[in-house]
């Protein structure tokens, strides 16, 4: 609220008091002044809830919103001086993700949404998902999946585990690998 529309508020007894270098003038340009960050955090609100707009600090708090935060590293920050919890991949990977978590909800439980949410989290591409994994019998293993990641995702291996563990439906096990050429392709030079 500007100092003017302060002054319109007051008696007119006051009003007529205000002068250059008054205690009056002085605690008007003080009331002017001390609500004009919350006014500028209000003024670009509609940020906070965009994951591509809002500050770092904000976004693991985003995560937390749609139940990300158990794959945030460390603990999460309690106060402004303490630095945001990380994210193996970067905070862009981060906000990526809460950008797809409508994608990643509608797909749970499934092979298009496990990739999908791989493939987000860490930014690398050509995950692949075997759902019909043979067993030492040659036949396949019931409700058993092996899942290939690209070498590039090697760093994030303890992450891919994590979110393997929780995106996969209860009852099925899991095997990782860890492979240079996951699909196949002829290696790209």
């Amino acid at each position: 609220m500007k100092r003017t529309d302060i002054e319109r508020l007051l008696p007119e007894v006051f009003q007529r008091a205000i002068e250059g270098g008054s205690p009056l003038l002085t605690l008007l340009e003080v009331m002017e002044a001390l609500p004009a960050p919350d006014e500028a955090v209000l003024d670009q609100l509609d940020a906070f809830f965009d994951p591509y707009r809002a500050p770092d600090a904000f976004v693991p708090f985003l995560a937390s919103w749609v139940d990300l935060e158990r794959f945030l590293q460390g603990v999460p920050a309690t106060s402004a001086t303490q630095a945001a919890p990380s994210w193996p991949s970067g905070m862009g990977r981060l906000r990526e993700l809460i950008a797809a978590v409508p994608f990643l909800a509608q797909w749970r439980g499934t092979a298009k949404g496990l990739l999908r949410f791989l493939e987000t989290a860490t930014g690398v591409q050509g995950f692949t998902i075997e759902e019909q994994v043979p067993g030492s019998d040659g036949l396949p293993r019931p409700f058993h999946l092996r899942v290939r990641a690209p070498h590039e995702a090697a760093p994030y291996r303890a992450m891919i585990e994590q979110i393997i563990e929780s995106e996969k439906p209860a009852y099925v096990t899991y095997e990782l690998e860890m492979v240079e050429n996951p699909e196949g392709r002829p290696p790209s030079s």
